[in-house]
């Protein structure tokens, strides 16, 4: 198993001081905004379980989540809402997302981490491939993101109760597409996602049936 602290540590021998770590959660649905999260640990850290959020259960991302939230030397957020990813593309929303995270900062950080996406930033910068599963901080920004994303999907489903989004959080499961197909898209469905643009054309061509 990839030891969690050893980038973050071998960083700190080097003087590095605030090492902020970055991901994202909803690249892939094709519904809903894309969550991003950004989260300094205090030097030394541990936490038990501490992994990829997509390699824990919902009830110890939950647990982990409010130890993070607890214990971070500071978190940051950015939200793309949907009509931004439609015009952007989920890898340009997800870039943005990042950055805005870490101007967001008040704590001088000096270096950042991230999971395979390179940033364009004035201070130190890792992309690091499989970085949620390699890097502590990043880690700890999966789960910031997926918790609180899953939450607003979650919420989301009160909203729109026909989609199912409390069980899939927008991305494309067999249920998913049947609701699609059977009640077109809703404002949270992302336009510039095929499966989405060919319920739309479908539900356009019936009304003109009309």
């Amino acid at each position: 198993m990839e030891d969690l602290y050893a980038i973050e540590e071998s960083l700190r021998r080097e003087g590095y001081k605030y090492i902020a770590g970055c991901d994202e959660a909803g690249r892939g649905p094709m519904a809903g905004p894309l969550f991003a999260a950004a989260v300094i640990l205090p030097p030394g850290y541990r936490l038990e379980k501490l992994n990829d959020s997509k390699k824990l259960t919902p009830g110890i991302r939950r647990k982990l989540y409010n130890i993070i939230i607890r214990d971070a030397v500071e978190i940051r957020r950015a939200v793309i809402d949907v009509e931004e990813v439609d015009r952007l593309n989920v890898y340009a929303a997800s870039n943005l997302a990042m950055r805005r995270c870490v101007y967001g900062f008040k704590t001088p950080v000096d270096c950042v981490l991230t999971d395979a996406m390179p940033l364009d930033l004035e201070i130190k910068c890792l992309s690091i491939i499989k970085g949620d599963s390699k890097s502590a901080a990043i880690a700890a920004a999966s789960i910031v993101a997926k918790v609180e994303r899953d939450d607003y999907m979650i919420e989301m489903d009160r909203r729109y109760p026909q989609y199912g989004f409390a069980r899939h959080k927008g991305y494309v499961t067999k249920y998913h597409l049947e609701m699609l197909e059977k009640h077109g898209p809703s404002p949270l469905h992302r336009r510039s996602f095929a499966p989405v643009r060919q319920a739309l054309a479908r539900q356009l061509s019936w009304e003109g049936l009309r």
